[in-house]
């Protein structure tokens, strides 16, 4: 590990000569590859007291996020899911690490599980974004990551326009915890992985599927989480 990190030095004086480092969001010169300029930076808004949602079966689960869903955030996003600038996944990962609770140490640490792709969607989008986030997290030392505890059976439309009550009959049966996962996640801590957190439809259905197992307690672990004060469109 420690001869990869010194040739990735070695090397990124080239990348820079050949790639100028750009803010991900504006795109204005800047020191380093995969950063943000200070503007874009300041713009960022972090949630101040960590938000719970309401989870049938659970409760209240804690959402660790790292921004809301401005203008900025949402360009970072857009870029990560849609543009296929997938090296932006340390920058947003970072930033979510920030934001959650370091493991304690006499305890198994939490299992990091993304949000599912249906496996029509991983294919045409060639990666699943929370899966990529989950994995950097696990980097960082906050968790284990576990790509493959949840699967999406259905495939589902875009939820943005519809109602609570349709978002849930839409999701009922489309997201499945894995059976070869179960008692891995039974009495762990688990940490629901995803980019965006909208309307909170598909989170309940993934802590439902996550339920079932019986873990310790879930949490919720997201980039950027929309609210009544930064409306975008559903990314």
């Amino acid at each position: 590990m420690a001869v990869m990190r010194d040739l990735v030095r070695s090397v990124q004086p080239l990348v820079d000569l050949v790639y100028p480092p750009r803010c991900a969001s504006c795109g204005a010169a800047i020191a380093a590859q995969d950063g943000l300029c200070l503007e874009c930076w300041s713009t960022l808004e972090v949630p101040v007291i960590a938000p719970e949602l309401g989870a049938a079966g659970k409760g209240l689960v804690p959402i660790y996020a790292a921004t809301y869903y401005n203008d900025t955030s949402r360009k970072l996003v857009l870029a990560y899911k849609h543009g296929g600038r997938i090296a932006l996944s340390q920058l947003l990962a970072r930033l979510i690490a920030a934001r959650m609770p370091e493991p304690d140490g006499t305890f198994p640490p939490p299992l990091l599980v993304p949000v599912p792709l249906h496996r029509w969607r991983l294919w045409h989008r060639g990666f699943n974004q929370a899966a990529l986030l989950a994995q950097e997290l696990a980097r960082m030392g906050k968790g284990e990551a576990e790509v493959s505890a949840l699967v999406r059976y259905k495939r589902t439309p875009n939820l943005g326009g519809l109602g609570r009550d349709e978002r849930e009959r839409v999701l009922r049966g489309a997201i499945r915890l894995d059976p070869a996962h179960v008692e891995k996640l039974r009495g762990r801590d688990v940490v629901l992985v995803d980019d965006v957190l909208t309307s909170g439809a598909t989170s309940r259905a993934c802590i439902a599927a996550i339920a079932a197992a019986q873990p310790a307690r879930i949490a919720l672990a997201c980039f950027a989480q929309v609210d009544a004060d930064h409306r975008f469109e559903n990314p």
